[in-house]
């Protein structure tokens, strides 16, 4: 599917997360599903908690026990790629890269959406992170319905 329609399929998907006892901390989430040569994640990593190997081609993977879920690999990354997610009651807390104006702000309540560009439910922004190191991609932090894991990857204002 993600060849035909440039969306992953469910168990792409799945294979990118951990389990959900590990999902009780937040933890850095990799979408690469595909060899291309691109580091910034790695590099940027301040806790050495992912890794690409000798080629820069391999898919970067992510040593759980190091992430803390931080977020800086997640605006380090050129292809908007990298999320953050944890397991918070009933709810999911994910933090991802945002780069279209207006920013959204803290409580208000956007579309979430999945990887085909569909509205799947609400969005309660709970943070905003924009500083000059970011280079004007704002690092959100929303909550979603724990229904969402595999699903969510965005938001969208709501009209």
């Amino acid at each position: 599917m993600l060849a035909k329609e440039g969306v992953a399929t469910l168990e792409q998907v799945q294979s990118r997360f951990p389990n959900h006892e590990i999902l009780a901390r937040p933890k850095a989430i990799i979408e690469c599903y595909e060899n291309i040569p691109c580091n910034p994640c790695s590099t940027s990593c301040p806790f050495e908690a992912i890794t690409i190997g000798e080629d820069i081609n391999n898919k970067p993977e992510v040593n759980f026990d190091k992430c803390t879920g931080c977020g800086v690999c997640v605006y380090n990354c050129p292809g908007l790629a990298i999320m953050v997610c944890e397991v918070s009651g009933d709810k999911l807390r994910f933090k991802i890269s945002y780069e279209f104006l207006p920013y959204p702000v803290e409580g208000e309540i956007w579309n979430a959406i999945n990887r085909k560009g569909e509205v799947i439910g609400d969005a309660l922004i709970e943070k905003i992170t924009l500083t000059k190191r970011q280079d004007r991609t704002a690092l959100v932090q929303v909550l979603v319905d724990q229904d969402y894991l595999y699903d969510f990857v965005t938001i969208r204002r709501k009209i």
